[in-house]
């Protein structure tokens, strides 16, 4: 028994370790480095730490990334990321960003990325009320179900328990009103951006 339990836990640490890994044994012997740079560099990936995995992983097979050929792709990747729409992509995805665009795009990127992000953290929002607001609703019909057959000793803070989960919910469904009211700005905000990538945003009225 303890033999096999060592041997699923070396299992276990194998399986770990190749998912930390960025590169198998087979991409570092067959590795374009170009190639997988351009790949980085479009993920947004940070150079340095990216880079540094890569030459991790291959440390395997004793082959040595070539870094200045893998950079040279990742600056033609990093053309493709650091655009507006590419910006409001991943953010709409929940991405985090590594600072990684150069000043003459990062602008345009950002715009992107932070009506994308606001996006995303509003639908997150939403569906944490709606999911809390169901948990609210379940439990209460549960509750509802115990009364029936419940001692008049119990029944008072059935009832006062009840109570409170309906404030709640009451509670939750002003806030889903707001947040709703709130995606549906960035949602319009979104859209102009997608017809407008380039172009510097509205001014409000009255500004």
């Amino acid at each position: 028994m303890l033999r096999l339990l060592f041997a699923f836990a070396a299992i276990g640490f194998s399986l770990f370790l190749a998912s930390c890994n960025t590169l198998s044994k087979e991409e570092c012997v067959a590795a374009d480095w170009r190639v997988i740079g351009e790949s980085d560099g479009a993920a947004g990936y940070e150079p340095q730490e990216r880079f540094a995995a890569h030459a991790k992983s291959c440390e395997r097979v004793k082959i040595v990334p070539d870094q200045t050929i893998w950079y040279q792709g990742y600056q033609a990747g990093l053309v493709r990321y650091c655009t507006p729409m590419s910006g409001l992509m991943h953010g709409q995805a929940g991405h985090g960003y590594s600072n990684v665009c150069p000043p003459e795009t990062a602008a345009g990127f950002l715009r992107g990325y932070t009506l994308g992000n606001r996006q995303h953290s509003l639908q997150s929002r939403l569906s944490s009320l709606q999911s809390d607001y169901g948990s609210k609703e379940a439990e209460i019909d549960d509750l509802s179900r115990k009364l029936k057959d419940a001692a008049d000793a119990d029944r008072h803070d059935i009832r006062r328990r009840m109570d409170d989960l309906e404030d709640d919910m009451r509670r939750i469904r002003r806030e889903q009103r707001d947040v709703e009211d709130e995606l549906d700005d960035a949602s319009a905000e979104v859209q102009w951006f997608q017809q407008n990538p380039n172009a510097a945003p509205p001014v409000a009225p009255g500004y």
